[in-house]
């Protein structure tokens, strides 16, 4: 398939945000303390720790779509976006800091961008 070059840094920030998630979500199940705001203190909350592994999960997979320039990794990668952004308002407002979500609403808002330009969009064959 003719994949732009554009597609494929967002199959490699999919990767990245499956990395991160995947990391967020061992951070709630108490494993990584020193990642976050709170030094030394462990936060267990499964809530969270589910949400995050199903978030790393999809992201892999919407990686593979990715890869395929699949039509459907395209819609669903806009949806996913948006999730993982309402997501990361969630933790903000409930008592999470700047810090723990900036990576994560960052590289979400610049894939989100992206993926609506009329270039990406044609590879898609979404127009």
């Amino acid at each position: 398939m003719d994949r732009p070059i554009g597609v494929t840094i967002i199959m490699f920030m999919a990767v990245l945000l499956a990395f991160i998630n995947a990391i967020t979500m061992l951070r709630f199940l108490g494993f990584l303390p020193y990642l976050g705001t709170t030094v030394g203190i462990r936060v267990f909350n499964l809530w969270y720790a589910l949400l995050y592994g199903l978030l790393a999960y999809v992201w892999t997979w919407v990686a593979y779509m990715l890869w395929q320039v699949d039509r459907q990794a395209w819609i669903f990668l806009a949806i996913i976006t948006i999730f993982n952004l309402c997501l990361s308002f969630v933790v903000l407002v409930t008592g999470g800091s700047w810090y723990d979500v900036n990576f994560t609403v960052i590289v979400n808002t610049l894939v989100l961008i992206y993926i609506m330009l009329p270039g990406v969009r044609k590879a898609f064959r979404t127009d």
